[in-house]
């Protein structure tokens, strides 16, 4: 079943997700039916929907969105008894930096997501669910638009889903760009037809969601696992991972690799393995400076923690960082951190919504500090102040992205510290890739 330790490669045998993913045609719904595909209902309609909660439980998995909230735990967090209609809403807003896994599965592999969703939309009692994609995934839309056709066509969705009782409605909607509408209570306002800003919680959404009504929001990726959990059971889950990080994840690898991509490996490999293995080494023989471990709101991996850091939850809690959303961004020796940073900063401070004063105007203050640092116009004071300033943003708004931006500055002050004094030192880049550098 799982991958031998002293491998981070899994046989296309092993794998969960991504068994099939290179099979021709597999976005159409015959040929994901040719490898099983929708068997899994048959068993799930036998089994009563506290049943199928308590085997994701049991499996460990955890929500593959960022934040690793144990699945189960969220679905029995619905109030059942209040008489309201339940929605299951499938987050595809998959928009934050570096993170390309879900749209892997959205183009080669749509009925997976329809099957999880269906599934899952049994076990939690909803009967209408959303899939919310991010706007600029067009083409990943009109593959799932086809397959929701697909799926309605052949009765597995609709009215008395092979004759269970069960009814359900999928529909698609289309995001319009913004990253704050991947914040789950953001999507909730989008698709409410309301401006994408974040509600403060309590109430959750399990209680008070979309409209008003008990909504649970799942990643595409921790509803694509669900499938196979109830087809193998839980425990078969628990049998890939490591301490809380159980089964496999996808991870999106980009940068100064020779083989950028997504791969689907056991939670626990080891991180340099990973980058070496598969993702092919660093790119031209360069030397590895840092790692941004999972997705640019992470804070940075210097390459000496690289050495020991593994791909679960608690190894990187070790290294006082995140898994998140599984996007792995390898940054070279010969690259400039602070041009790097500069760039995070501005989408952050352009991403924000602007509903709370410190994250509105404190992206904007991070940005125009780290620009005035990297351009060799900076001074310890404005370091001092930057690092202040990002502090001060931490834990003090309705959403996390106020977080996301400190946090990235935060971490490469504390384990980049070098970068920002030798750009005051030298009054510019070092390397000659900031826009003022003056030498």
């Amino acid at each position: 079943m799982p991958v031998n330790t002293t491998s981070v490669i899994l046989s296309d045998e092993q794998k969960i997700l991504f068994k099939y993913i290179k099979k021709e045609n597999l976005n159409s719904i015959s040929v994901y039916e040719s490898i099983g595909g929708y068997s899994s209902l048959k068993k799930a309609f036998a089994m009563k929907p506290d049943q199928i909660i308590d085997e994701v439980k049991k499996s460990g998995l955890r929500g593959r969105g960022g934040a690793g909230f144990p699945t189960g735990n969220k679905w029995g967090f619905v109030p059942y008894h209040l008489g309201k209609p339940i929605y299951l809403l499938c987050n595809a807003d998959e928009s934050e930096p570096g993170t390309f896994k879900d749209r892997v599965i959205l183009e080669k592999n749509p009925h997976s997501l329809i099957e999880g969703i269906i599934v899952s939309s049994f076990a939690t009692r909803c009967h209408k669910s959303y899939i919310y994609i991010r706007g600029e995934y067009t083409y990943a839309a009109k593959v799932i638009e086809k397959a929701i056709e697909e799926a309605y066509a052949k009765g597995y969705l609709g009215k008395n889903i092979l004759g269970s009782g069960h009814d359900l409605e999928l529909v698609l909607h289309r995001g319009a760009g913004a990253y704050i509408c991947g914040e789950e209570t953001g999507l909730i306002s989008s698709l409410e037809g309301k401006k994408g800003y974040p509600k403060l919680k309590p109430p959750f959404p399990a209680v008070s969601g979309f409209l008003e009504c008990p909504t649970v929001v799942n990643n595409v990726e921790t509803l694509c696992a669900v499938p196979w959990i109830i087809e193998k059971g839980g425990e078969a889950y628990t049998e890939y991972g490591r301490g809380q990080s159980k089964g496999t994840k996808l991870f999106s690898i980009s940068g100064w690799v020779n083989k950028p991509g997504t791969y689907e490996v056991e939670m626990g490999v080891s991180l340099k393995d990973f980058i070496n293995d598969l993702a092919g080494g660093m790119r031209d023989g360069a030397k590895l400076k840092a790692v941004i471990p999972g997705g640019s709101s992470t804070p940075p991996l210097t390459a000496k923690e690289v050495e020991t850091a593994n791909l679960d939850y608690e190894s990187m809690a070790t290294f006082e960082t995140f898994l998140g959303s599984g996007a792995i961004i390898v940054v070279p020796e010969h690259h400039c951190l602070m041009k790097l940073l500069e760039h995070l900063s501005e989408f952050y401070w352009d991403e924000s919504c602007g509903q709370c004063t410190p994250c509105r105007e404190g992206t904007g203050w991070l940005y125009k500090m780290v620009k005035k640092i990297s351009y060799g116009q900076g001074t310890q004071a404005d370091i001092d102040s930057l690092n202040k300033t990002a502090k001060s943003m931490m834990g003090t708004t309705i959403c996390a992205l106020s977080d996301a931006a400190a946090m990235p500055v935060l971490g490469f002050i504390k384990k980049f510290p070098e970068e920002f004094i030798s750009h005051v030192d030298y009054k510019g880049c070092p390397l000659k890739q900031c826009g003022g550098s003056s030498h």
